[in-house]
């Protein structure tokens, strides 16, 4: 299952990771969003243990969308080393998120 990230704990879990981080911005109303999820959540159980994927709720979390000029959701970016490698804007593929998380690992 993909992690709860939030305003309090990204440093933590995204920026201080030792593993590739896959974070989906996104938000209960946002119909791509939707679309998007499930795909999110099994890449969470395929990539246990090799990346760390999570989730940020943008309406509940404004600090980090803010931080990294979320505009438009979904939107996810690929953090490795705690720098951003990479980032996907709209419902993609589930093809176009691993090979970029694969790129990454």
């Amino acid at each position: 299952m993909a992690l709860e990230i939030t305003d309090a704990n990204f440093e933590e879990l995204v920026l201080k990771s030792d593993k590739p981080v896959m974070v989906d911005f996104w938000a209960e109303w946002c119909g791509p969003c939707r679309l998007i999820g499930p795909i999110v959540e099994e890449m969470a159980n395929e990539y246990d243990g090799k990346a760390v994927i999570g989730k940020v709720n943008v309406d509940l979390n404004p600090g980090v969308s803010a931080q990294f000029g979320i505009r438009n959701i979904p939107t996810i970016i690929f953090v490795k080393g705690g720098e951003i490698a990479d980032k996907s804007v709209g419902a993609v593929p589930k093809g176009q998120l691993t090979a970029k998380l694969d790129a990454l690992i």
